[in-house]
């Protein structure tokens, strides 16, 4: 016979699974109405958060465009989402819709970002160590057959540094002072 405690521990990885499994989902979802919406309007869906913070929900929809979106261009794909999610009805509990520009550090998920940043000033975060390293800040320099080529400070040195694609946990440009 087990004690009542020792289920509560399963409970809890249990639940943290399925409430991972439909945050994924929801963004897939919501990533599904989202993108003609804002293609429609000449921008560029960036990223989709589903987070909960303390006891509230938050949807989070970056968006960009190439000189950068402003407060109506937010509010206009605000208003247009939340008319679509409203119609779809994928999120089962209430929730604060946020939409806003990505900001100076924008993250870099997808090819095309990396691609475009080239020449800009990145900070690189890798799944694994690489020559003892998982952090990596430098100019791109390239991004070519799935490998990005960072030209990093050594102490007094300028180095090379070639990160493969597939290795980086997450990645986002830089800001420099």
């Amino acid at each position: 016979m087990r004690k009542s405690g020792a289920i509560t521990p399963l409970f809890r990885v249990l639940n943290r699974i399925f409430e991972e499994v439909s945050m994924s989902k929801v963004v897939e979802v919501v990533e599904q109405l989202a993108s003609p919406v804002v293609e429609g309007l000449g921008l560029e869906l960036v990223d989709i958060e589903y987070v909960k913070e303390g006891k509230n929900w938050f949807l989070r929809v970056y968006i960009d465009k190439e000189n950068g979106v402003d407060i109506e261009e937010c509010g206009l794909v605000s208003e247009r989402l939340g008319e679509k999610l409203d119609e779809a009805d994928p999120i089962p509990h209430n929730y604060f819709l946020e939409v806003s520009s990505p900001g100076a550090e924008r993250p870099l998920k997808k090819a095309r970002d990396f691609e475009r940043a080239v020449g800009r000033t990145v900070l690189v975060k890798t799944y694994e160590p690489l020559d003892g390293e998982k952090t990596f800040q430098g100019k791109l320099i390239a991004f070519h057959n799935g490998c990005l080529t960072l030209e990093c400070k050594v102490k007094t040195k300028k180095i090379e540094k070639e990160i493969p694609y597939d290795k980086v946990a997450n990645a986002r440009l830089a800001v420099e002072f």
